[in-house]
């Protein structure tokens, strides 16, 4: 596979530096080989519709699209992640492989007649008209603003993501302007799991093999997959067409061909659950989270019911940073 994205410059995480151990050139035994590859291609896929959701600062991720990377890069994953699939996830994964593969001939599509002609101000535009300058609340891309009804329970989420960064050593790049629960950010994390993964089928050995595969679950399980599914309905929506809705579309059966694979089951939000955080004051004044919201900034969040606390919890309970 090549790497196609340049990850160094728009990685939301900091990544921890490869060892030399980790830069030699490895064999891989043919037992372990399709593994290795269902690893990477998941890990590469992940990391291309993170980096759709970014607000494109440079031309390069347009500079991407517009060159058919992203769709060679994209397609060439698929192919070789459906070669490998041996039947895991069963049919439902069968059929969203099959749906993926459409949703990049369609960017593949939009590329030829509409994206090639763009520049970097078109997609920011159309970028801001999706997602607005401040917290649209018709489709945030922030996880605690689902399932949430006051800001003390978005702070309980947004200590819980932040203890899963930790616990791999990861902290937030401070060249992306975001938050911890910002849709790219949650991906990216997938991503960086699932390549740990195919480093550890390699060179860790079983015990830490399963403790990624297990956080990798446990994550989806827990977090993306359970408001990212309703999050992508409801941007389809908004976009209602053009390059954000194909991103939409293609998140859903995304999200839902890895829910599949991993085996796990979510309890997804439904529109009934969507309720944005409101917070009572003592004189009875509400106020909704949002960028209006100066509460809902990320030290206020981690600091109002002790979740700093929790992240040295759970970095105890893992490890040191950065061993898992």
């Amino acid at each position: 596979m090549g790497t196609g994205v340049k990850e160094g410059k728009r990685s939301t995480h900091k990544m921890p530096s490869a060892s030399t151990e980790e830069k030699r050139e490895v064999k891989i035994s043919p037992k372990d080989a399709p593994a290795v590859e269902r690893a990477l291609c998941r890990s590469k896929l992940y990391l291309l519709v993170s980096w759709g959701y970014l607000f494109p600062e440079d031309d390069e991720f347009l500079d991407y699209l517009q060159s058919g990377e992203f769709v060679e890069d994209g397609k060439a994953a698929l192919e070789s992640l459906e070669k490998e699939l041996q039947n895991i996830g069963g049919q439902e994964a069968k059929n969203r492989i099959n749906a993926l593969k459409t949703h990049f001939e369609t960017i593949e599509e939009w590329v030829s007649t509409e994206g090639e002609n763009w520049g970097i101000q078109d997609l920011r535009d159309e970028h801001r008209r999706v997602f607005s300058n401040v917290i649209a609340l018709d489709c945030p891309p922030y996880e605690t603003l689902f399932g949430n009804d006051h800001v003390f329970g978005q702070s309980y989420v947004m200590g819980d993501i932040a203890g899963f960064y930790s616990a791999f050593g990861l902290q937030l790049s401070p060249d992306i302007h975001e938050r911890l629960d910002h849709l790219s950010v949650e991906l990216e994390f997938m991503h960086y799991l699932a390549y740990k993964e195919s480093y550890a089928i390699l060179h860790d050995g079983q015990e830490k093999l399963q403790t990624v595969i297990e956080a990798e679950k446990k994550f989806v399980k827990e977090h993306i997959g359970r408001w990212v599914p309703l999050f992508a309905g409801m941007l389809v929506r908004k976009a209602d067409f053009g390059f954000y809705k194909i991103l939409a579309d293609f998140t859903s059966d995304w999200m839902a061909f890895d829910i599949a694979y991993l085996g796990v089951t979510p309890q997804p939000y439904s529109e009934t659950d969507y309720r944005p955080a409101s917070f009572m004051s003592p004189e009875g004044q509400t106020f909704e989270c949002g960028a209006q919201d100066k509460g809902n900034e990320l030290s206020l969040l981690m600091s109002e019911v002790g979740a700093d606390a929790f992240i040295e919890k759970e970095t105890d309970s893992t490890g040191k940073s950065g061993n898992a």
